[in-house]
Order: structure tokens, then sequence, then C-alpha cells
């Protein structure tokens, strides 16, 4: 024999003790996030034998050929591309709900009724001090309610802006760490623990940056990873050691734009979409806001302006502005409002003024063009709700099968602990029969 029993023993001992770490590593792992189960694959050691005979072989004992991470590559994909989308739709559900409670907590809608209802009042009696009051009241709590809503859509933007911007410093740091396994991955040797760690590693940071944004991954023979981000034709964030720099720019609306160096990235998946997404649904809603004060002020002071006040004197501006947060109550009292027509006299009874500015009203119809603004936003929470709930049951699936793959089975690990054992305590009986037998040999006279 080219070999001999203390040698095959020795391989015995040696393979089951690495089997054996092994084993515990996974047993230890079993409810650690993110960890992949490993398996060790053992192959023969195998001699030709001596003078010449190539045809003779001998076996020689056994080694560990490689260390297995039972992770499937595609369901890796599918689990980062399921879960950006979740994220993407969970990102956006919350902004928006968060811009659909600012409009219904301003009461604007409410205001605009209340404003409406008292100027019908006014025309049973133009003269009543107390019905112009009234109006008056209404005037200034609608120009507030509006302010309002201003103030809290802008503190959803400002929300948005500072939580899309802190996304961007983790994708960064991610990408930098990232960059740092990628080198030590191309310096770790093969089947090594510190290459499984290193796989685990990168894995992990793959899974938490596609949480951000939507990635293409291409991985190299030695496990290293190049990465873009905005989908296979996106700029690259990550290659070998190198990371470039993710950046984002706030437009003067309030809306988000991301790049990569000097590229620019478009995200369909990702925190950062999402946030991107209800920011560019804020500034509609925003802007249609703005549109609804800026046409109330320019309807009601045009009317105005057409007939006479209680004084008698040419009607004047009611309101300012031209956005919901610049939207202001200027005048006086509320014997500034021209309910008669032009030329009237001081207390006149008068009303034809107030009708047109009535019927002025009625054509805008400041009322339902409110109920427009909240229906758009609640429809669109609804719709969007609806996407994420179907997509978190997407990505929950992708998760569980690839848990069922990669994840630890602690009944097969506990099997594998005492087959390891018992072959661990096997060839250490060989190499003690082998030594009783080389004593026995020696012995003898």
């Amino acid at each position: 024999m080219s070999s001999d029993l203390l040698s095959i023993g020795r391989s015995g001992v040696k393979a089951a003790r690495i089997a054996l770490d092994v084993t515990a590593q996974n047993i230890a792992n079993a409810s650690t996030d993110g960890y992949v189960r490993r398996s060790v694959s053992l192959s023969e050691v195998a001699t030709t034998g001596y003078f010449g005979t190539s045809r003779d072989v001998s076996l020689s004992g056994v080694r560990v050929s490689q260390i297995q991470r039972n992770a499937d590559a595609f369901r890796q994909a599918e689990v980062r591309r399921t879960g950006a989308d979740t994220a993407r739709a969970e990102a956006e559900v919350k902004g928006l709900q968060n811009v659909e409670a600012a409009l219904e907590q301003s009461n604007a809608y409410g205001s605009i009724n209340d404003f409406l209802s008292a100027l019908q009042q006014l025309k049973h009696n133009p003269t009543d001090t107390s019905l112009r009051a009234s109006v008056f009241e209404a005037a200034r709590s609608m120009t507030g309610t509006f302010q309002i809503a201003a103030q809290e859509l802008d503190a959803v933007g400002s929300g948005l802006q500072f939580t899309a911007n802190l996304g961007v410093s983790e994708v960064n740091r991610m990408a930098a760490e990232l960059a740092r396994t990628n080198l030590r991955l191309t310096r770790a040797s093969d089947a090594s623990s510190d290459q499984t760690k290193l796989l685990d590693q990168r894995d992990n940071l793959l899974q938490q940056i596609s949480q951000y944004g939507d990635i293409s991954t291409t991985f190299a023979s030695d496990g290293s990873v190049q990465v873009r981000m905005g989908g296979s034709s996106g700029p690259l964030l990550v290659d070998g050691g190198t990371a470039t720099t993710l950046t984002a720019t706030t437009a003067s609306n309030g809306t988000m734009s991301f790049a990569l160096g000097s590229a620019a990235v478009t995200l369909s998946g990702g925190s950062l979409a999402g946030e991107a997404q209800a920011l560019a649904k804020l500034a509609q809603i925003h802007g249609d806001l703005d549109t609804l004060a800026g046409k109330i002020v320019t309807t009601v002071n045009t009317a105005n302006a057409n007939g006479s006040d209680l004084d008698g004197n040419p009607g004047g501006a009611i309101f300012s502005g031209t956005s919901a947060a610049s939207f202001t109550l200027v005048a006086a009292s509320g014997r500034k409002i021209a309910t008669a027509a032009a030329g009237a006299t001081a207390g006149s009874r008068d009303a034809s003024n107030l009708n047109a500015l009535q019927s002025a009203l009625d054509a805008d119809d400041p009322s339902v063009a409110m109920d427009g603004i909240l229906f758009d936003i609640s429809a669109t929470v609804n719709g969007r709700k609806i996407t994420r709930d179907a997509l978190t049951t997407i990505s929950d699936s992708a998760r569980t099968a690839l848990a069922a793959q990669s994840g630890v089975d602690l009944d097969t690990e506990a099997v594998n602990l005492v087959r390891y054992q018992q072959a661990f305590q096997a060839s250490g009986r060989v190499m003690q029969v082998a030594t009783t037998l080389f004593d026995t040999l020696l012995n003898i006279r």
C-alpha cells in the first residue's frame, strides 16, 4: 500500500472535525438573520501505485473538498427584487398617508363651505352687521385653514426629504463596505470559513442596499460582485473595490432626483423610489391647493371690486396671495363686503353685487375643487395600499422559498452532529488499531 492506516485515520479525524465545526456553526446561527446554512462536501484521496503501475489506485483517506453555502443565486435575486418593490410601495404609502392627513386635518374643505354658507345667509339682510361679521370670520377661518394645510404639506415634504437623504447616506455607507468586502473576497482562500463569512456579509449588504433602490448584480468567480443601481442599464454603484457616491438633489417644488457620480439614476424600486414618488404627488397636491387659493382670491376680489360696500365706497380687495401659504384676509371688517351695485349709497339693501359674487363662486365651485383634491389623494392612497399588500405577499413568498433552502433545520443538523461525531470516533479507532498492529509487528522476535 502507498499509504498507511495512520494517515487514513488522521485524514478521517481531520475531515470529521471540520464537518463538526461547520455543523456547530449552523446550529449556533440557526436564528441569525441572513445566515446561510453550510454543508461539507467530502471526497476520497486516491494515489497511484508504485513501480509505474499507474492503474493501481490506492485509497489514502478522505478530505474536505468544499464548504458549500446552500443559497440559490436566482432566489436571492428574487428576494432582492420583490423586497425592493415592497419597500418602494411601503414608503410611498406612508408618505401619501401623511399628505392625506395634512389636508384632512386642516379642515380646508369645511372652511370653504362655511364661507359660502355665510355669504348665502348675508343675502337675507345685506346690511346686518352681525351677518357681515359672520362672513368676515368665515373668510378669516378659511385663509387660516389654507395656511395650515400649506404648512403641514411642507412639513410632510421636509420629512420625506430628510428620510430620503438619510437613505442616500446609508446606501453610500453600505456601498463602501461592499467594496471592502469585494477586496477581501479576492484574497480569501477557496472553501475557507473566512470566505463563507465574507459571502454572507456580501449577500446581507446587497439585501440591505436593495431596500433603498433597485439593483442589478454581476458576480465574479472569486465571489466579488459588481452592482448597478436603477436596473441592469443603470450606472455602477460598486465595481470591485470602488464605490461611487450616490447623491440626491431637491428641486424648487420639493421633488427629488438621484445621481451616481455625474450619471442620473432612475429608481423603480426601494424606499428612495417610494419617497420620490410621494414627493412628486405631494408637489402636485400642493400645486392644486395653491391654484385653488389663487382662484378664490381672484374671483372674490374681482366681484367685490364691481360693487359698493356698506359705507357706499367702491369695493376693495378682500383677500390677497397667490398660493395657499400666502392666502390672507386683507379687508378690515365685514363692512368692506360690496353687496350693492356700484354707485349705491351707504346702507343700501341692494344685493345685486352679492348675487354676482355668489354666481362667480358657483361657477368656480371651490368646494367641489377642494373635494376633488381630497378625493385625488384618498383614491391614490387606497390604490397604493392594494398594490403594497399584493407586493408584500409576493415578497413574503420569495423569502419563504429562500429560507426553506438556505435556512438551518435543527433536526437535520442534529443528525449530522451524531454522524460526524461517530465518523470522528471511528477514524480515531482506526488510528488506535493501526498503532496496535505496528506495535505487535515491532515486538515480534
